[in-house]
Parts: C-alpha cells; sequence; structure tokens
C-alpha cells in the first residue's frame, strides 16, 4: 500500500487514521487481534487488519435508522 493512496471503503484518508486509531487504543486495552500477525504494535495491528478488511466504520450519514435510535441518552 503507498502511503499517499486511498484505501478502499475510505473517503478520506483523515477517516482511515481515524478509525485505525480508534482500532488501535482497543488493541492496547486488551482486545484480541482479528488477523494473524508478527507485528507488536497496535497501531500496526489496525492496519493491517483494515488492510485484511475485518475492519468497518459507520457514519452517521449511512448509518441505519436503528444504529442512530440506539445512540445513548444525553446527560442533563
Amino acid at each position: 500500500m503507498k502511503l499517499m493512496e486511498l484505501m478502499d471503503g475510505f473517503d478520506s484518508k483523515y477517516r482511515y487514521v481515524l478509525v485505525a486509531a480508534r482500532r488501535a487504543r482497543q488493541l492496547s486495552t486488551g482486545a484480541p487481534p482479528l488477523v494473524n500477525t508478527n507485528a507488536r504494535k497496535p497501531c500496526r495491528i489496525a492496519q493491517e487488519e483494515i488492510a485484511a478488511g475485518k475492519i468497518q466504520y459507520i457514519t452517521k450519514a449511512n448509518a441505519s435508522p436503528a444504529v442512530a435510535a440506539a445512540k445513548p441518552a444525553s446527560r442533563h
């Protein structure tokens, strides 16, 4: 994968970085990797999971009504 090349399924490089960072945070707090890898660093594992198609994301624009309705209640 070239650094400047846009990954399939992502509308921007910024979204890719956000998704990878969130997944890396999950991995660093104990979530199991979704791919077999020799990598040790959570950021690299997250990149490999995305490249393998194991990570998906949902935006408000393409969320189903059930997902949109499931958001937590606001605190007062």
